[in-house]
């Protein structure tokens, strides 16, 4: 295992660092999803966990961002994630925001990105998923957004929006994530009021609802870190006033405080949402604050800064019941995700 780490460190050092970020991710997915057959049949380490009425194989889940199309969520599972999470999709296809538009801080170990949910659009990927076919590996989240047409003040259009999206891809998902909380699509984190953020949710599950009639769809929303503690606390009795399934805790930041990077580093980054290494304590606190309001009613996903086995245990000893990575991975490798599982166990 260290052998492995070692050769990713120098490949990643060497080779992946040297070229655009959004370039290096296209060719590593590639090379998972080449070698796809062969991490398929390959056991998944960790211990089954039971959470929003479904069996994860173990604790650990990629987040979303990584597979943007629902193209390699199994060669995926494969490398050790007990679930991936899918997205984020749109109802509308969308080429996202000009390029460069993803950036490394290695001395943080960090990204950020301004990708504005860059995505073939939910009719697109909900027939891929419909001609995949076959037993799946893990458990397969849809992260869904707003596309960025609609305006965010137009209350009507945007519960139409994520309506279209929950119809198309329920059918297709174990469990279902409402993001309104990407810094990259304008008015989007407006919708994280509770009083524009409840009758969505409340939408949504009625449409999640018709579209899948054999099973209720889990339904979760993911937050920003950049809540305030009291918003973070009216999210928390919101999801308990819905009966929401969980919460997604938490995404990108749009803070740049306390990073060890250059100024000039951090300043040609630009704007866009900081991921990684420095998001641990602030992730880890909302995650407690909403442990500590929703007792054990409501699902915790803790995501933000997870980046050894032992962040890996503090995000579960704050509340979380699930985790999820995505910065880490990619500083890490593919040995990375059962390197964290090992250390949990």
């Amino acid at each position: 295992m260290g052998r492995a780490l070692t050769l990713y460190d120098a490949a990643f050092k060497h080779g992946f660092a040297r070229i655009d970020p959004e370039r290096a991710h296209h060719l590593g997915f590639a090379g998972i999803r080449a070698a796809g057959a062969v991490l398929a049949r390959t056991p998944v380490p960790g211990r089954p966990v039971r959470a929003l009425g479904l069996t994860f194989p173990n604790v650990l889940g990629l987040a979303a961002g990584f597979d943007k199309l629902g193209v390699g969520y199994d060669a995926l599972a494969g490398l050790g994630f007990g679930h991936v999470e899918i997205g984020t999709i749109t109802a509308l296809a969308q080429p996202g925001n000009p390029r460069p538009r993803l950036f490394r801080l290695t001395e943080d170990r960090a990204v950020v990105n301004r990708m504005g949910f860059n995505n073939d659009g939910a009719a697109a990927v909900a027939r891929r998923l419909s001609a995949r076919g076959g037993p799946r590996h893990g458990v397969l989240g849809i992260n869904i957004g707003k596309s960025k047409v609609v305006p965010d003040e137009d209350q009507a259009a945007v519960e139409s929006d994520y309506a279209t999206s929950t119809r198309l891809l329920a059918p297709y998902a174990d469990y279902l994530v409402v993001n309104v909380s990407s810094p990259n699509t304008p008015g989007l984190r407006n919708l994280q009021a509770v009083e524009k953020l409840a009758p969505l949710l409340t939408h949504v599950r009625r449409v999640a609802d018709d579209a899948r009639r054999d099973r209720r769809v889990p339904l979760l929303v993911k937050i920003a870190p950049d809540l305030a503690d009291e918003d973070v606390t009216a999210v928390a009795e919101m999801a308990l006033s819905l009966e929401l399934d969980g919460i997604v805790a938490t995404n990108t930041t749009i803070s740049r405080e306390g990073l060890r990077s250059s100024a000039a580093d951090v300043e040609a980054c630009g704007a866009g949402g900081l991921s990684g290494a420095p998001l641990r304590a602030r992730s880890t606190e909302v995650v407690r604050r909403l442990r500590a309001r929703v007792g054990n009613r409501t699902t915790i996903i803790g995501v933000g800064g997870i980046s050894t086995s032992a962040d890996a245990r503090e995000r579960l000893d704050a509340g979380a019941d699930l985790l999820q990575a995505y910065t880490a991975f990619i500083y890490g490798g593919p040995t990375w995700p059962r390197a964290v599982l090992k250390g949990l166990s």
